[in-house]
């Protein structure tokens, strides 16, 4: 197939406005109706619908920038419930009737059961379990299907009849003459909610809900390399909808905890490590804890503050792609606010080596007494 973005005359960086104005514009010149003698008008048709079902829906429309193809996607069939369906063109532009088609329009047939909510929630992870992922338990208050009259609403031993007040089309059409003609519009239905069916006697034990609220608990699968703000889907499991409708989707949120010596930028860590002025001066092999054990740390003689030291492939794995981050560790020297008498004796006498000029030593107070006892 064509380059969808192509098909429906729009560029790579085009808004969702400008998608669906591209689209509603292309398929009013394009509908078979409108287009009797041409033959390829519906082929272009089911091509603009099947672009236009991928590219309105930003999940879709990601996996195809990815990998330039729309595998995955059911695209075979453009007048279905899916978005760019004809029943949907028909919806946005005429509210449901067939401008092609004459006076009345066609039947939608009935909405059927709809589809229950998406959920969200939020857990915490450690920092470490962010980074390698892990198994946690979220735990939601949901609807689930109701057992006593399997998700029917109806009371066990009956069923559900059709709606008198739409003769089970899920819809009323109300016609009407003016003087350009006749005019249908159509509503859903209020008495079967747009089902087609009603209920004559309902569960007891879900109120002819179809599902029962209460709480249920979740395994989720964390992948390795997820942050702070990282949202998991999971399909399904959502709110089962009224009577028999399908669920929603459950959203988890991540929360992650700061670690006590890693920062996280990307996919590297970041640790601040103070080492004596004497190992920045002379070097050092430091035994350095990182997220994966102990690891030899080489500080060259004459390091300087600030240094970054990478050891690489140390950091989070990459969530989309193969590897892992590195870890940067910025050296910080650590000067000694006390000093033994002994300690200070040997820093004079290197100072007075390399020439350099430093503060007196501090005789201290009962010392300068007894000067000036002496005096």
């Amino acid at each position: 197939m064509a380059d969808l973005y192509e098909i429906l005359g729009v560029g790579r960086d085009a808004t969702p406005e400008e998608i669906k104005k591209s689209y509603r514009s292309l398929a009013r010149e394009s509908h078979p109706d409108a287009n009797p003698d041409d033959p390829d008008a519906e082929t272009r048709f089911k091509e603009l619908s099947a672009a236009y079902e991928v590219l309105s829906d930003p999940a879709k429309r990601d996996r195809y920038d990815r990998y330039g193809s729309s595998n995955g996607f059911d695209m075979s069939d453009p007048f279905g419930s899916g978005a760019g369906g004809l029943g949907d063109l028909f919806d946005s532009f005429f509210g449901g009737n067939n401008p092609f088609g004459g006076g009345g329009g066609r039947s939608r047939g009935p909405a059927g059961p709809p589809p229950g909510e998406d959920l969200d929630v939020q857990t915490v992870l450690e920092f470490t379990d962010a980074v390698f992922g892990c198994q946690c338990d979220v735990t939601v208050r949901t609807a689930v299907s109701c057992e006593e009259c399997n998700s029917t609403g109806a009371e066990p031993g009956s069923s559900a009849v059709q709606c008198g007040d739409c003769g089970g089309t899920g819809e009323v059409r109300i016609v009407r003459q003016t003087v350009l003609g006749q005019i249908v519009s159509a509503s859903v239905c209020r008495r079967c909610g747009g089902q087609g069916q009603v209920i004559a006697s309902p569960c007891q034990v879900c109120s002819g809900a179809g599902r029962l609220i209460e709480e249920k608990t979740y395994t989720v699968d964390v992948p390795a390399g997820v942050d702070e703000g990282s949202t998991l889907r999971l399909t399904g499991r959502g709110a089962v909808g009224m009577r028999g409708g399908s669920a929603g989707d459950l959203y988890v949120r991540l929360r992650v905890k700061p670690h006590e010596r890693f920062a996280r930028h990307g996919d590297d860590l970041v640790e601040e490590l103070d080492i004596s002025m004497v190992q920045a001066t002379l070097g050092a092999n430091i035994a350095l804890e990182t997220l994966d054990g102990v690891e030899e740390l080489v500080v060259p003689r004459g390091t300087q503050v600030g240094k970054v030291f990478k050891m690489k492939g140390r950091g989070v794995p990459r969530l989309h792609g193969n590897g892992r981050g590195d870890l940067l560790v910025r050296v910080g020297v650590e000067i000694p606010r006390k000093l033994e008498l002994e300690e200070e004796d040997l820093l004079r006498r290197f100072a007075e080596v390399r020439g350099e000029e430093v503060a007196p030593a501090d005789e201290g107070f009962f010392s300068r007494f007894k000067t000036a006892f002496k005096n």
